[in-house]
């Protein structure tokens, strides 16, 4: 790992050479304009700190607890699509990353790696995420197969019924894996390195869908099958039978409205995550952090609420917690640092948040993760549940 990575911004310029560019947009895109993509990184930075001053900052802590399990800060990895091929084996190296550093993996229906393959390589138990597809049959075989991998939790992602249009993945005709087109070919020519990956593993398409759901045996009838799969009748009582279903712990994903929030509440999952999928679904809608105060207020008393989405540095996690987050879940940093580096990228990722984070919580006088409150906040500049509120009204 090169001495000169300092932040998270110099993995993603590594990763932008190292990844072949449909991927790397796949990774870096937000549907249409991308305003809320943008928007995200920017309503974090109009947050400003209180600098404090001769404060006794010896023996800080950044543990704290996501669902019950202690965490080594509280930053978990977010579930994202075709990981693996961000680097070959993707799935599983971020996985024994996040072990390694003592932080929750969560993995998507779509991995490259299936949740066996996964499970094979981890010690500890890790997250899955499942869409809700119109095959049930294949849900119960899925959830069901979480189980038997030990999966401590199950997220539902409830944005994703109709997937948002995202103009760079059109452009380069994303398919998984690439097709042999002429330009693809021109630009793998320049990717040695995530080639010769690729050719070193067998893992080179949707692990946890083809030959596990019905008539999916093959890539050609795999894009067929997922253009019809995710299912727009999607409703509360489906949460609520994913919930019966699995019977362990449920976090839910994709809340960006109170009155989601209190549905979410009310039906009895254990968190949400507060996420516009990272801009690439409902162009316009409010940033993350933007929308956090007012979901905080409508939930957090019954279920922890956490934050995803334009997460880049360390401060921006502190940002998040000091606004009512529980915790943060972060999806581009992870994969900006295994497109750089495999494995070790994403250790780097992690340590580079966490170092970050503590700097941050020192100068700003507190020692606690756990303490952290919107007293650390420049009065005026961060959003509130008022303020939001009276947007929306």
């Amino acid at each position: 790992m090169p001495a000169a990575i300092t932040c998270v911004e110099d993995l993603r310029a590594m990763a932008r050479r190292r990844v072949p560019r449909m991927f790397y947009d796949y990774v870096d895109g937000g549907s249409w304009t991308e305003s809320t993509y943008a928007a995200n990184e920017a309503d974090f930075a109009r947050i400003k700190l209180r600098q404090r001053v001769a404060v006794n900052l010896e023996n800080r802590s950044l543990k704290t607890r996501m669902l019950g399990q202690e965490v080594a800060m509280p930053v978990a990895l977010a579930p994202t699509g075709n990981t693996g091929m961000v680097h070959a084996d993707g799935e599983i190296l971020a996985a024994k990353a996040a072990e390694a550093f003592g932080v929750p993996f969560t993995l998507s229906t779509m991995s490259i790696c299936s949740i066996e393959d996964v499970a094979r390589h981890v010690e500890r138990p890790f997250w899955f995420q499942l869409y809700m597809m119109r095959d049930r049959a294949f849900i119960r075989s899925l959830i069901d197969r979480a189980r038997q991998a030990n999966c401590s939790a199950l997220m539902l992602t409830l944005d994703l019924q109709v997937p948002g249009q995202r103009h760079k993945d059109r452009r380069n005709g994303l398919t998984t894996p690439p097709k042999p087109t002429f330009p693809n070919l021109v630009d793998l020519a320049t990717r040695p390195r995530w080639c010769a990956g690729m050719l070193r593993t067998p893992r080179r398409t949707f692990g946890n869908i083809v030959g596990h759901a019905r008539g999916v045996d093959s890539i050609s009838t795999l894009s067929t099958w997922a253009s019809k799969q995710f299912d727009p009748t999607l409703s509360w009582q489906d949460v609520e039978w994913v919930k019966k279903l699995w019977g362990g712990k449920l976090i839910l994903k994709g809340i960006l409205d109170p009155e989601d929030a209190r549905h979410a509440a009310s039906s009895g999952a254990d968190a949400l995550v507060v996420s516009n999928h990272g801009g690439r679904q409902l162009d316009g809608a409010p940033s993350t952090i933007e929308s956090l105060p007012a979901i905080v207020d409508a939930a957090a008393s019954q279920m922890e609420v956490w934050l995803d989405g334009g997460i880049r540095t360390g401060q921006d996690v502190l940002k998040a917690l000091a606004l009512g987050a529980s915790a943060t879940m972060i999806g581009r940093p992870f994969l900006y640092g295994l497109g750089a580096a495999g494995q070790a990228g994403v250790r780097k990722c992690l340590e580079l948040i966490a170092s970050e984070l503590d700097l941050t919580m020192a100068l700003c006088g507190r020692t606690e993760v756990r303490s952290v409150d919107r007293g650390i906040l420049l009065p005026g500049t961060f959003p509130t549940a008022q303020r939001t509120h009276h947007r929306a009204h």
